[in-house]
This record gives structure tokens, sequence and C-alpha cells, in this order.
């Protein structure tokens, strides 16, 4: 019997990137059930369309906005009624920022933490008594190497990503207590080809409209997906997905702090 058998799997994110991919690569997987999220309603038909025909009646489409923390309770409420309850929440919706600090707006700092923290925390604590009824769940956060090192041009970026580390450390660290059948999985990906740059928030607030060259050349969101599904079968704690540069950034910067912040500041990061 497969891991992914009668799970319930909640993705938001799901109509681009790394969110996409993730549908494509759980729907291969039998007997699974899946919700997918994001803002656009007919991007994700387009996603749901895409996968198998035998998927079809196992896919439900719930939008949100996850800047809309108010709402999301209800959100919660309708992905429970889906399909009775949901087994594991994939935490992936979220926005960049490529801009110096003291070229951007607070209000594009506010606008980013909104979407990339607190949409996901508020989306965590509301599911959060489900699991806990039920004595088991997995809640999945793609943060990104960010949520560990910072480079230029994306402070706002990575202040979201460190506090989901914060954030999702502790409520590991409480959940232990309540139930050793619920987990937490930081996913820290790296440079992946995806949109995320395109989408990027610059200093005004306005979107980059261009592609970073790291971007371009990343991991492709099919090997990043399937590194994905591997942590979350594993029950893995926190997993870097990407390029040996990537990677290493982080180690460095865990044991050589000097040596990483002297070279952080030569490294091509657009």
């Amino acid at each position: 019997m497969g891991f992914f058998k009668d799970k319930i799997v909640w993705i938001t994110g799901a109509s681009s990137g790394i969110g996409e991919a993730l549908v494509y690569e759980l729907a291969r997987k039998k007997g699974v059930r899946l919700i997918l999220s994001s803002r656009r309603k007919e991007e994700l038909e387009r996603v749901k369309g895409n996968c198998p025909p035998s998927m079809q009646a196992n896919i439900r489409i719930l939008p949100l906005d996850l800047a809309q923390s108010e709402t999301l309770k209800l959100s919660v409420e309708a992905a429970v009624q889906f399909f009775g309850h949901v087994d594991i929440l994939v935490n992936n919706g979220g926005i960049s920022q490529r801009s110096l600090a003291k070229d951007t707006l607070l209000s594009v700092d506010r606008q980013v933490m909104e979407i990339d923290y607190f949409g996901t925390v508020a989306l965590t604590k509301f599911l959060l008594p489900y699991f806990l009824k039920r004595k088991a769940g997995h809640f999945v956060a793609v943060s990104s190497v960010m949520g560990i090192i910072g480079t230029p041009f994306r402070s706002g970026y990575a202040a979201a990503k460190h506090a989901l580390h914060g954030f999702f450390d502790s409520l590991r660290a409480e959940l232990w207590k309540e139930s050793k059948s619920i987990y937490v999985t930081l996913i820290c990906p790296g440079w992946v080809r995806t949109n995320v740059t395109l989408n990027a928030l610059t200093g005004d607030g306005s979107k980059l409209n261009k592609m970073d060259r790291t971007t371009e050349l990343g991991l492709s969101p099919r090997r990043c997906a399937e590194k994905i599904v591997e942590a979350i079968q594993k029950k893995r704690e926190e997993v870097y997905i990407g390029g040996a540069k990537e990677v290493l950034g982080v180690y460095l910067k865990r044991f050589f702090p000097r040596l990483f912040s002297k070279a952080v500041r030569k490294m091509k990061v657009r």
C-alpha cells in the first residue's frame, strides 16, 4: 500500500510553480485525494484538468487569498468538508521581493509578511484543532534557503521566511506533547525555475516582471516536487533542496558566519 493511499493533501499556491508541479507529482500516487488552492480559480481548473482523468473525481478546487487572513477560517472549514478531514497541509503559497532595503516601502514589507507569514500561520492555526482532535496530521511549510540565510535584494522576503522557521520550529516542539503523530516539515528550496521572480515585488510594490538569471538556471519544479514528496513520506523536519551553492550557503552560514558574511556580498543573486 502506497504512503499516500487514502491521504487528503491540501496544497496552497497550487496554480503555478512548485505548487503546480507538486499537484502533478501527487496525482500519480494511487488513492490520494487533493485540494488545490490559490487566488486564481481558472488556473486551478487548468491544473486539475492536466491531471490524469482517473484523478478528476478526487480533486477539489478551493480558491483563497492568503493576504486576507480573516477569511481563512472559512477556507479551512470548506476544505475539511470536502472529504471529511485533511491529512497533510502543504503551505506553499507566497510571494517574493527584489529590492534593496533602503528603496523598499514599509507597505511592501508588510504585504510580503502578510502573505508569506500571516496567511500561512492563519491556515495552520485554523486547521490545528482538527489535527489535535484526530491526533494526526502533517504541516508542510515551503520556506526557502532565505529562511536561514539573507542576501541582498531580499530583505522583506528573507524576514518572512525566517519568521516561518521560528513559528514552525516552536509549533513542532509544542505538538510533541499533544501527539506524536502530528508532524511539521520545513522545505527550503534554493533557486527553482518558476515565475516567482517575475511576480516578485519591487520597492514601490510593482512587479519586477523580469527573470533572475539564477532562477532561470535553477532546479526544475518537477525535481523540487519529487524531493518534497520524498520529505513528506520520510517525515523529515527540515530539508534543503537546490544546487550546491545554495545548500553550501546554509552550512557556511551555520558554521562559519563571518566567512558567509563576506561571501554573500559577492554572491550573484539577480
